[in-house]
C-alpha cells in the first residue's frame, strides 16, 4: 500500500511539473508554431490531470476541445498570417517581460492561496444533489446538474458558441470548401476516422446520462471529425452550407429555449421538467445540442461564412 501511495504521488507531482514546463514554454516560445503545438500538449497532459482528479467529464471536453478543436482553431489562425509572421515572433524586451512578471505576480500569489483553500473539508452540493437525483431524469449528477438543476446555465453556454460563430461570420466568407486537391493518404484517413468519431459522439450522448458523457463531450467529437473532413478536401454540397446548416446551428439553443418555456405550461418554472417527462426531454436536449455543438465547431475552424 505505501509503495502504491508512492508512486500516485510521483505521478502526480510529475504531471505537476511537465503542466508548469508545458505552460512556460508554449508562452516563452518565439516560435508561434512551436507556441500552438507546446499549447496541444498542455491540454493533453491537462486531460490526465483531470482523470487522476477523477473528474472524467472534465478531462474529455479538455481533451477534445481544449488540446483538439482548439488547437486546430490555432493553427487555421497561425496559417493565415502572413509568411514573414509564421517564422517567428519578436522576443519581448528582457525589461518588459519581468514586468509583466511582477505584475503576473500578485494574482498568482491569490491563485495559490485559493487552491491551499482547497484542502479545507467543505460539504459542497453533492449531497443535496444525490437527495433529488431520483427526480432529474438521469442516473448520472454531473448530467443531472448541467441539464436539470442548472439547465439555464447550459443553455447560456450554448448561445455563446452560437454567438462567437455569428461574429465569427460577420468579418469574411468562407474559402470555396472542395475546389483544393485532397492529400491522398489523409482522405483515405479521414474515411476511416470519420465514421468511428460520429460513433464515438452517438455513444458519449447516450452514456451520459448515467456515466462520463453528454453534449459537450459528443458535440467536440462531432466538431472534430468536421475538422479532419475539412483538412482532407472533403466538399461540402452548395445546398448543405444553406438553410440546413443554419438549422442545425440554431437546433440546440432552439430546442433547450422551447423546451424549457415549454414546461411553463403544465406549471413548472422555466426549465423546470415535470415528474416523467424529464427523461426524454433531456434526451432530446442532449441530441439537439451535439448536432449544433459539432456543427458550430466545425464552421469556426472553416474560419467564416460559407
Amino acid at each position: 500500500m505505501a509503495g502504491l501511495t508512492l508512486l500516485s504521488s510521483t505521478i502526480d507531482l510529475v504531471l505537476a511539473l511537465t503542466l508548469l514546463w508545458l505552460a512556460w514554454r508554449a508562452l516563452n516560445s518565439p516560435d508561434l508554431f512551436r507556441a500552438v503545438v507546446l499549447f496541444i500538449a498542455l491540454g493533453l497532459v491537462l486531460g490526465l490531470v483531470w482523470v487522476r482528479l477523477d473528474a472524467v467529464d472534465i478531462a474529455l471536453a479538455e481533451i477534445a476541445l481544449g488540446a483538439g478543436v482548439t488547437g486546430a482553431l490555432l493553427l487555421a489562425a497561425l496559417a493565415k498570417l502572413q509568411a514573414t509572421e509564421t517564422d517567428t515572433a519578436e522576443a519581448a524586451p528582457l525589461g518588459l517581460r519581468w514586468l509583466i512578471a511582477l505584475l503576473l505576480l500578485l494574482p498568482l500569489l491569490g491563485l495559490g492561496w485559493v487552491v491551499w483553500q482547497l484542502w479545507v473539508p467543505t460539504p459542497g452540493l453533492a449531497e443535496l444533489v444525490d437527495a433529488r437525483l431520483d427526480e432529474s431524469g438521469v442516473d448520472y449528477p454531473v448530467t443531472a446538474v448541467l441539464l436539470n438543476f442548472r439547465g439555464y446555465d447550459t443553455l447560456l453556454e450554448l448561445a455563446v458558441l452560437l454567438l462567437a460563430l455569428i461574429g465569427v461570420w460577420s468579418l469574411s466568407t468562407a474559402p470555396h470548401l472542395g475546389d483544393e486537391a485532397p492529400e491522398p493518404a489523409l482522405a483515405a484517413l479521414s474515411r476511416l476516422l470519420a465514421p468511428l468519431m460520429i460513433l464515438v459522439a452517438a455513444y458519449l450522448v447516450w452514456v451520459g446520462a448515467r456515466a462520463p458523457g453528454g453534449a459537450f463531450q459528443a458535440g467536440s467529437v462531432l466538431g472534430a471529425a468536421g475538422v479532419l473532413l475539412r483538412l482532407s478536401g472533403w466538399p461540402l454540397a452548395a445546398p448543405a452550407s444553406g438553410w440546413p446548416l443554419r438549422l442545425v446551428l440554431v437546433l440546440g439553443v432552439a430546442v433547450f429555449a422551447f423546451i424549457g418555456l415549454a414546461v411553463m405550461g403544465f406549471g413548472q418554472p422555466l426549465l423546470g421538467y415535470p415528474p416523467g417527462w424529464a427523461t426524454p426531454a433531456i434526451l432530446t436536449i442532449e441530441l439537439a445540442a451535439t448536432l449544433s455543438i459539432g456543427a458550430i465547431l466545425a464552421a469556426l475552424f472553416i474560419g467564416g461564412r460559407p
